[in-house]
């Protein structure tokens, strides 16, 4: 089957070339004008890359889907509950019953809250390409490597080429562990040496290096990953820093590891490993307290 007009802006999406891929959303902005589904799918590329930049989302839809994705965007200047009860009264909503992209977008905004179980209910009957690719996430994420074989099984009947599909082996391999982490890391240099590097794919190479116990190689691959995500991708420099913490205590580089923690504290202070060490800290403190 021929690809469609957005195959390269949902392509440069995927792999975390946001730049890219609002440039071509724009360059194809004429051509799909006249497709509604594809109008409409281009249109939230566009917030989402947006989203993933730190930028703005400027949208002019009232979907549900553009409102969820809305919602993503001001979800940290609202409390939690407030969150989740316009998130589930937009999954409730008549509008939303057959809007994959919503279901989709919310499964993103639960996992953000780690509300794997909330997650897993808006995705777990879709049949999309991106509703299989994250139940092989979440499924990982609960340890069930059986059930994230299955769905990435899926995805390779449906297209073993996809980009979405060789993004979800890299990662599967990854959490398997040092048995397969030679597979991630190729598919990861495959798709970088086809795409040109993103801060996500220098990541997952330098991922791939760490589990593989080859330290030097992981330091440089996650240092260009910081690097070229500065210019934009805020949730991949702060991945990116957490896995650079791990790299330099491997290589007893001290100063280094308080250099990353200082980075993720100043600017990336609601990111989880944040939250989690400040909770430590704290715990930490209160017990030194009780002995000064």
């Amino acid at each position: 089957m021929e690809p469609d007009d957005l195959y390269t802006t949902r392509t440069c999406f995927y792999l975390g070339h946001y730049g890219l891929a609002l440039e071509d959303a724009e360059r194809v902005k004429f051509k799909v004008r006249n497709t509604p589904h594809l109008q409409t799918e281009r249109e939230e590329l566009i917030c989402r890359s947006h989203l993933a930049q730190n930028l703005s989302v400027n949208a002019s839809g009232s979907s549900p889907a553009i409102q969820m994705l809305l919602l993503l965007e001001n979800s940290s200047h609202k409390s939690k509950d407030d969150v989740i009860l316009e998130a589930q009264t937009l999954l409730h909503s008549p509008q939303a019953a057959d809007s994959s992209s919503t279901q989709l977008y919310a499964a993103q905004l639960f996992m953000k809250y780690g509300m794997t179980r909330e997650a897993l209910k808006c995705v777990h009957l879709g049949t999309t390409m991106e509703h299989l690719a994250a139940c092989v996430h979440i499924y990982i994420k609960l340890d069930r490597l059986d059930l994230a074989d299955e769905h990435l099984q899926l995805m390779r009947q449906a297209d073993e080429d996809a980009t979405l599909t060789q993004l979800c082996h890299a990662v599967y391999c990854l959490a398997c562990g040092s048995s397969r982490a030679e597979e991630a890391l190729y598919a990861y240099q495959t798709l970088s040496e086809q795409y040109g590097p993103s801060p996500m794919l220098l990541n997952g190479m330098a991922v791939a290096n760490l589990v593989m116990g080859e330290f030097v190689a992981a330091e440089g691959m996650v240092e260009e990953a910081i690097q070229a995500a500065s210019e934009g991708g805020k949730k991949e420099q702060a991945d990116a820093l957490v896995n650079a913490v791990a790299i330099y205590q491997n290589l007893n580089k001290e100063d280094k590891v308080q250099e990353s923690i200082d980075a993720l504290k100043m600017g990336h202070a609601d990111h989880p490993y944040v939250q989690n060490l400040l909770t430590v800290e704290a715990a930490l403190q209160r017990v030194c307290a009780q002995y000064a």
